[in-house]
């Protein structure tokens, strides 16, 4: 089974557990991104340094010392797509990008609050989304977006201190920091396949 299989299968049940009103607001902002430059292959990545979730301080350059590193940018531990992504990366991706000298690590623009996540790889926070600003993933959310959310329960003043978000994307940074691979996703519910991430490691 995809990774796209199992995230269309988490959307249909959670849209058909949304009021109409919400749901219609939120599949409206899947596309609303569209056409936006992002980073490109080639260019290269300033050096950054980011607190893990519990607090500690993790470079870029520790990151790719030994080998290139994968950076997987989502949009929180609140949303339930990152989830499922970031569970699929490391039962399916984790090992065998170990075996190949590769790094994964996931960023978000949440706060770092002492919370680890349930995850056997780094979680780093890039709040104010400086990172992200970086390599044009980052936008504010619209009224009607952060309405919903609300509604829902989420209020990223509190989780990321400001209402914006990153679109999900992966990147995979060589040791020269310069961009080898990059895959943004504008609609939050589609995510890069571990194969994909798998064979851009493997050409390097």
């Amino acid at each position: 089974m995809t990774l796209d299989y199992a995230l269309t299968g988490l959307n249909d049940h959670l849209r058909g557990a949304l009021p109409p009103e919400i749901a219609e607001v939120l599949e409206a902002d899947r596309r609303r991104a569209a056409g936006t430059k992002f980073a490109e292959v080639g260019a290269k990545i300033e050096d950054f340094e980011l607190p893990g979730a519990d607090g500690v301080p993790t470079k870029l350059g520790e990151l790719i010392a030994d080998g290139p590193a994968v950076l997987v940018f989502y949009r929180g531990q609140w949303c339930p797509y990152c989830n499922l992504t970031l569970r699929t990366y490391q039962q399916e991706l984790l090992p065998d990008l170990a075996k190949l000298g590769a790094t994964l690590v996931a960023i978000s623009p949440q706060r770092p609050d002492g919370a680890l996540p349930d995850l056997a790889f780094p979680v780093l926070s890039d709040v104010g989304s400086t990172v992200a600003r970086g390599l044009g993933l980052s936008y504010p959310v619209s009224g009607p977006v952060r309405d919903a959310m609300e509604t829902l329960g989420t209020d990223l003043e509190e989780v990321n201190g400001t209402w914006e978000l990153v679109h999900p994307a992966v990147v995979v940074v060589d040791r020269d920091r310069v961009l080898r691979f990059v895959d943004v996703h504008p609609d939050f519910v589609t995510r890069t396949e571990p194969a994909e991430i798998l064979a851009a490691v493997k050409s390097l």
